[in-house]
């Protein structure tokens, strides 16, 4: 199965959405968006995919947002995308490709929805909460 993963391993989704993707019995390919950023046309295509508009896949917590301006409204998808090219720490994260579809995995669990079911074994999340029990089905 053909899966990839953007990922910062520096973000506490990015490496629950990874554990996820592992514990479904697949192992990714994992792009550090952050060493190898997409070109324009793949981000395009990962927003698209994902159902978002470009404005909900730029990241604002942690990154150079508010002092590049970007919190203007009237900005423009193609300015709002060059800003993400330029800076690709304003890139969401993470965006998860597979054949069932592409999500941007916030919350990590959202990646469920795109992979197959059940899941290999027990899963909890780095903060201790459990997402799939022993049996490899999701906890509601």
């Amino acid at each position: 199965m053909d899966v990839t993963i953007y990922y910062n391993p520096g973000c506490g989704t990015s490496r629950n959405a990874l554990a996820l993707i592992r514990n479904a019995g697949v192992e990714p390919v994992v792009i550090e968006y952050l060493k190898t950023p997409p070109t324009r046309a793949v981000l395009q295509e990962l927003i698209s995919k994902a159902g978002l508009n470009v404005r909900e896949a730029v990241r604002q917590k942690g990154t150079p947002y508010a002092e590049l301006g970007l919190n203007d409204p009237t900005l423009a998808d193609d300015q709002l995308l060059d800003a993400m090219i330029e800076h690709p720490i304003l890139i969401n994260r993470p965006f998860v490709v597979t054949p069932w579809g592409v999500r941007l995995s916030r919350p990590s669990d959202i990646v469920l929805a795109i992979l197959p079911l059940p899941q290999k074994g027990p899963f909890y999340k780095e903060d201790g909460d459990m997402l799939i029990d022993a049996e490899g089905n999701r906890v509601e």
